[in-house]
This record gives structure tokens, sequence and C-alpha cells, in this order.
């Protein structure tokens, strides 16, 4: 498991004496190579052809039945990726994003308001968790009182590893039983459920949702989505709508609660915020990681990765890069440029809904700076307990107004 105050020295140390590095794993596992450079991590994840994604994105060893069954458009790479990205692409591009601002900005006010009535909060639960699921909510068209179950069953998967989340552990015998499931994990038959029952409704309509669109929309490959395939897309919008951008946002108001000045300078420079943003997905790196599968043999600082092995980007690294990023452990607000993989990097898996988390943050440090003093913690942060989520779990916090 990945451990919150060792995570950062390793990195170090991998970068400077072994960017490419042979990790063993114990049977059944086969272990894996750890890519921690950041121009390694480049050039692995733009490069499919010789480092697929078609063998999954996770540490997990799967049996090909398996991997056919959980494949999502994240495991998919070619044309049929860019069939199925195609299909939502629009839904995220800047011009209809600039349509939910307005939105964006009420909900936000909405959120913030409701927080600040209290002196001291959970700024997880309060601010960071609730906002994002309400525009996912908003984008998928239910009720806004559907936003807890669609918090919890993200918990659920993606604390996997979490006995504070998870229903069934990952490292369980009993996981086995749920192998065929995103995460092994039965909240996702609860998903399966709940999307099947939305497009139930939504199939042969004119809505502008995403389950309309992916329910009534032919892919450009000719090649209509499956049961499945609607299965493993619903709920990769469920995860990726709402998991990363509320842990980018936590970990940012950490940063600034942890760096004063830098709160100060936001307070002061309000027109640094767009800025500031690339530098909290930087310090955030809400996913560490995702791996990749050799499909021939290849040579990679010296190392000789076979095809087949397993070869895992570690983006959280590339993110502290001191080749890349003067000072990487100093946040900083005005740093410039600021070159992260937080979302990937010219690769086909550029992360679909960059640009939305984007808004989503600027918007909401835009809204609350003006309206706090200062902000402090109020006892422990707990962190998730996973290896791929550098999630927070709970960030206890004591607020004055302005």
């Amino acid at each position: 498991m990945f451990e919150q105050d060792r995570a950062w020295p390793a990195f170090d140390y991998l970068r400077r004496e072994e960017p490419v590095y042979w990790n063993p794993e114990p049977p059944p596992n086969k272990g894996f190579w750890a890519v921690t450079r950041h121009a390694d991590i480049v050039a692995v994840d733009r490069d499919p052809e010789t480092f697929t994604s078609e063998k999954f994105v996770n540490l997990e060893e799967l049996d090909e039945e398996t991997m056919e069954i959980r494949r999502s458009m994240l495991e998919t790479d070619g044309p049929r990726h860019h069939a199925l990205r195609r299909l939502l692409v629009r839904d995220f591009g800047t011009t209809t994003l600039k349509g939910y601002e307005s939105f964006l900005r009420g909900l936000t006010r909405a959120t913030v308001e409701a927080a600040l009535r209290h002196k001291e909060f959970d700024f997880v639960s309060e601010v960071s968790a609730d906002f994002p699921i309400q525009v996912l909510a908003r984008m998928l068209d239910v009720p806004e009182h559907h936003t807890g179950r669609l918090i919890a069953w993200g918990n659920r998967m993606i604390g996997n590893t979490d006995p504070d989340y998870a229903d069934v552990l990952l490292d369980s015998p009993e996981s086995n039983k749920y192998r065929h499931l995103p995460f092994r994990s039965p909240a996702a038959l609860e998903v399966f459920e709940y999307g099947r029952e939305l497009a139930r409704q939504r199939r042969g309509r004119s809505g502008q949702d995403l389950v309309s669109k992916l329910v009534n929309q032919m892919p450009e490959d000719g090649v209509p989505l499956s049961q499945r395939d609607f299965d493993n897309y619903f709920l990769l919008l469920v995860i990726a709508g709402n998991e990363t951008t509320r842990h980018a946002i936590s970990h940012s108001m950490l940063a600034l609660i942890n760096n004063p000045d830098q709160m100060r300078l936001l307070q002061d420079r309000p027109e640094l915020i767009p800025q500031a943003v690339e530098e909290f997905l930087r310090w955030a790196s809400p996913v560490y990681h995702f791996r990749r599968t050799a499909t021939r043999d290849v040579e990679l600082h010296g190392k000789h990765i076979r095809a087949g092995d397993k070869v895992v980007m570690w983006f959280a690294s590339g993110n502290r890069d001191e080749e890349v990023f003067t000072d990487p452990y100093r946040f900083d607000v005005t740093r410039h440029p600021n070159d992260h993989v937080t979302f990937g990097k010219g690769s086909p898996h550029f992360c679909l809904g960059n640009k939305l988390a984007r808004m989503e943050i600027r918007i909401m440090f835009e809204t609350l700076l003006p309206r706090i003093k200062r902000m402090e913690l109020a006892g422990d942060v707990s962190y998730v307990r996973s290896n791929f989520i550098h999630g927070v779990k709970k960030m206890p916090v004591r607020v004055t107004l302005a």
C-alpha cells in the first residue's frame, strides 16, 4: 500500500538512481516496471503502440475473460477508443462548458455558504465532495437527492483497499467472487442497475444529458455500445466525475492552509487563481499512477522491458521531478510554466474531463477565498488507504470569515 509519509522520498530516490525500476511482487502477481521521471512518463503515455492500455490500467493480474468483461474506454486503444471518446467529447469541450459557468457559480455559492454557516466543519464532506457530485448529477440529469449514493458508490469502489470504505477488501479471498466487477466491488452492481434504469428511461428520446447521448448515438466506428460497454462507460463517468476533482480541491485547500502566504496572495490578487489551478493540480496529483503493458521488447534507460511486462507511470513522481519543476516541494501559486502530468500529457488517453475539472476548481476558489479571512486545521487529516488515488477522507477545519 501507498504510505503518505514515505512516498515522496521513495520517488526522489527512484528518479535519481533507478528511473525505470523493476518492482517484484509476490505470486500470483508478476511485478511491474516503475517509471518515475517526467520525460519517461510522457514518452510511455504517448506511445500506445508500444505501451498498450488494452491489458488493463491498474495493477491487478486479470485473465483474458475478466479483462473483456471489465473493459472500459480506459482499457481501449486505437480507433475504438477514439470512437468511444468522441461520443461525449463535445460535452466536455470549451464551448459546452461555457454554458455551465453560471450554473457552476450558483452551485458553488450555495455549497460555500452552507459550509460557512459553521465555524468548524469537515471540508471534504461539506465542500469538496458535495460540489463536483452536484455537477455530475446535472450532466447525468438525475435528481439532486441522488448525489449521496453517487458519492458512496465512488467511495466503495475507489476505496477498495480502505477498510472504512470497501465492502470487500481487494486483497481478501472473498474479493475473488467479484473479480468480474470493476474494482472487485459489489457496489459496481448497484451502479450498473442505476445506469440501466436511466438508459431505459432515456432510450429513443431527445435528451441532451450524458446518458441519453450514450444510448441514442452511434459511435463513429459504426459499432454500437453493448450492454457491457454502456455499463462500464456509465460507471467510469460516476467515478471520474467525482473522485479526482474532489480530492484535488481537498489537497489544494490543505496546501493553502499550510502555506498561508500563498492563500493571502490569491486573496489579494484573485486574477492569479486560473494560473494557481495548475499548481493545485500538480501538487494534488489525485491519481498516483496508471499502468500500461509492453507490446514488444523495448529498452528504456538501459533496462530491457519484455513484451507482456507491466509498465506503471507514476504521475505523482513526475509532478515532483526536479528536472522539470524548480524546487518541486515548494507550493507556488505563481509557478509558470507548470508542465504537470496530472491529466496525462499528449496521450490519446488525456483526461476527457480536464477542462471541466479546471473550471470547477477555479470557480470554487474564486468563490471561497474572498469569503474567508483564514482557515486552519481543527483536527487530523485522514487519507484514503490506496496506492491508486491520492485521496483525503476527512479534513476538519476552523474558519474565520472575512
